[in-house]
C-alpha cells in the first residue's frame, strides 16, 4: 500500500485530539538511550520466514474471510493512487489540509500471505521493544514509514491477531520530539506535514494511502529484534499508531521498505547493508497449517544466495522512494507480442503491494489474444470477473496445456511465469488470468507474479535481480 495525501477520512478533530491528548504525556518521563550500533562494522544479516495464508496456524485466521473480490478492490485503489502520484494530480484541497496539519552479511524472516490477517499482501513477524514483542507486520515496498499499533489507541485500532503493543511496558522506548531531525524528515518520507504536541513536544506523524487507508500517531524509536536469535538494533524509528484506519486486516501494521531513510531498509543499511531479497511464497503449495513458507533477506549477503540475472533500477524523480524497472519484452509461448517497442516505454513498478500485475491496454489486450489462442483449443473460456478478464472453464489444478509467459527487462532479466504465476481459481471451475489491463499508460509487475522467485533489491548499486525456484 502506498503513501498518499490525506483524504476526506481525515478529520482535523482526530488528529487535534491526538495531538493535545494527554494520554502519551508518558512519552516525555521515558528512558532515553543511545544507538550503540557500530555502522563501521557491518554484520550478519538477517532472514525471517514468509508464509503463505494456506499455512498459517488456525489461530491467526480471521474471524471475517478477506474474499478475493475486497482484494480486488484494494488493488484497484493502490494502482489509481500509483497512477495519480506519477501524474502529479493531487488535489489543492489535499496538499492545504497537509499544510495546516502542523561485504555485509544477512538478516533474513519467515514471510506469510496476508489473506488470513486481512490482508492481500505479505507479513513477517517482528520484534519491537524491550523485552521485545512480537507483531504481524505487512512488507510493503512502495512504503517508507514503518508503524505499528500502540496502546492507549487514543483514537481507534482495528482489531489484530496480536496483542497490541503497549509502550509503557518497553524499558527503551522512546517517543521522538518535534525538534528531531526524523521529525523533519517526515514530509518526504510520508507526503503529509508532522504536527507537534503541545503537551508533550512530541511529533505526530501522518501516514495516508491511496486506498483511503491511513495511521496517525507518534514519531517513536525503539529496539528492534527481527529474529529471537539475532542481536538487536537499538534506535529504530517508527510511528506508534493511535487512530488506525482502513484496509491493513488484522495485521498490527507495516513495514516499509522503500529507497528512503526513514525505511527498515534505510535504516539497518548502515549495519547489514543497503540490500534486501525475499521469496512470496505460492499458494498452491501450502495447505491449511503447513509449514511451507518464504522469506524476507536483509542484508548485502542475500545478493549472493541465488543465481541472479539483474536488471538495472530506472530513476523516477517524481517517485525516488520507489523500484522502476525498464520493461522490454512480453512472450507468450515463446514468441514475442506484436507490439511496437514503444509499446512498452511506460513506468514500470514492481510492487510487493500490489497483487494483480497491470500492463497497457495494447500489451494487455496483445498478450489476451496470444494467451486465449492456445488455451481455447482445450479449454472453454468464461465470463469475466471484475478487472480479470480472460478467464477459463476448469480448475488450475486440471490446466496442463498453459503457455508460459515471461516479462523481460532491460539486460534480458525476467520473469517466467509458471502456472502458480498466470493463473488464478477465482471460484470453484472458473480460472483466469491473473493479470490485468491497466487504464493508465502505467505497468506494475504485482507479488501475484513474483511467488516463488527470488527478488533481489541492490538499492546500493540500483539494480535488481531474479532467480527462479527461491521458494514453493
Amino acid at each position: 500500500m502506498l503513501q498518499s495525501l490525506p483524504s476526506g477520512v481525515y478529520k482535523m478533530s482526530l488528529f487535534w485530539f491526538l495531538v493535545f491528548s494527554a494520554h502519551l504525556a508518558l512519552a516525555s518521563s521515558l528512558v532515553e538511550f543511545q544507538d550503540n550500533d557500530n555502522p563501521r562494522q557491518k554484520q550478519e544479516g538477517m532472514q525471517l520466514n514468509l508464509y503463505h495464508v494456506k499455512g498459517l496456524d488456525s489461530s491467526q485466521t480471521s474471524t471475517s474471510p478477506f474474499s478475493f473480490s475486497d482484494m480486488i478492490t484494494k488493488d484497484e485503489e493502490r494502482v489509481r493512487f500509483l497512477h495519480s502520484r506519477l501524474t502529479n494530480k493531487e488535489s489543492a484541497s489535499n496538499s492545504a489540509t497537509t499544510d495546516k496539519l502542523g561485504g555485509p552479511s544477512l538478516v533474513s524472516t519467515p514471510l506469510k500471505s496476508g489473506l488470513s490477517i486481512g490482508s492481500g499482501n505479505y507479513y513477517v513477524k517482528i520484534g519491537v521493544g524491550t523485552p521485545a514483542k512480537y507483531f504481524s507486520m505487512i512488507v510493503d515496498t512502495g512504503s517508507s514509514l514503518s508503524w505499528l499499533q500502540c496502546q492507549p489507541c487514543v483514537i481507534y485500532c482495528h482489531v489484530q491477531v496480536d496483542p497490541i503493543f503497549t509502550p509503557s511496558v518497553s524499558k527503551t522506548y522512546k517517543a521522538l520530539s518535534c525538534s528531531s531531525s526524523q521529525c523533519s524528515s517526515l514530509k518526504s518520507s510520508t507526503l503529509n506535514a508532522p504536527g507537534c504536541s503541545n503537551a508533550t513536544g512530541a511529533c505526530v506523524y501522518k501516514a495516508s494511502y491511496g486506498d483511503t487507508s491511513f495511521s496517525i500517531g507518534y514519531l517513536s524509536q525503539d529496539v528492534l529484534t527481527l529474529t529471537p536469535s539475532a542481536a538487536p538494533s537499538s534506535g529504530f524509528v517508527y510511528g506508534c499508531g493511535q487512530d488506525n484506519q482502513g484496509l491493513f486486516g488484522r495485521s498490527a501494521g507495516i513495514i516499509g521498505l522503500a529507497n528512503d531513510k526513514l525505511s527498515m531498509l534505510g535504516q539497518l543499511s548502515n549495519k547489514y547493508g543497503n540490500a534486501f531479497s525475499y521469496c512470496l511464497p505460492s499458494s498452491f503449495s501450502a495447505q491449511p497449517n503447513s509449514s511451507v513458507s518464504g522469506f524476507l533477506s536483509i542484508g548485502a549477503s542475500s545478493l549472493s544466495s541465488s543465481p541472479y540475472k539483474f536488471t538495472p533500477l530506472v530513476k523516477n524523480p517524481k517517485i525516488p522512494s520507489l523500484y522502476f524497472l525498464g520493461l522490454t519484452t512480453i512472450t507468450v509461448a515463446g514468441k514475442p507480442l506484436g507490439v511496437s517497442a514503444s509499446s512498452y516505454n511506460v513506468p514500470t513498478i514492481i510492487d510487493s503491494g500490489t497483487v494483480i500485475t497491470r500492463l497497457p491496454v495494447a500489451i494487455y489486450n496483445a498478450l489476451k489474444k496470444s494467451f486465449v489462442m492456445i488455451m481455447s483449443k482445450k479449454y472453454a473460456q468464461a465470463p469475466g470477473f471484475s478487472i480479470l478478464d480472460t478467464c477459463f472453464k476448469g480448475s488450475v489444478k486440471e490446466m496442463s496445456t498453459v503457455p508460459e509467459i515471461r516479462i523481460i527487462f532491460r539486460g534480458g532479466a525476467g520473469l517466467e511465469l509458471k502456472v502458480h504465476n498466470s493463473l488464478v481459481e477465482i471460484e470453484k471451475g472458473t480460472t483466469c488470468l491473473a493479470i490485468a489491463a491497466s487504464s493508465n499508460p502505467i505497468s506494475i509487475i504485482g507479488n501475484y507474479q513474483q511467488q516463488t522467485f527470488t527478488v533481489a533489491y541492490d538499492v546500493a548499486n540500483s539494480k535488481i535481480g531474479f532467480a527462479p525456484g527461491g521458494c514453493q
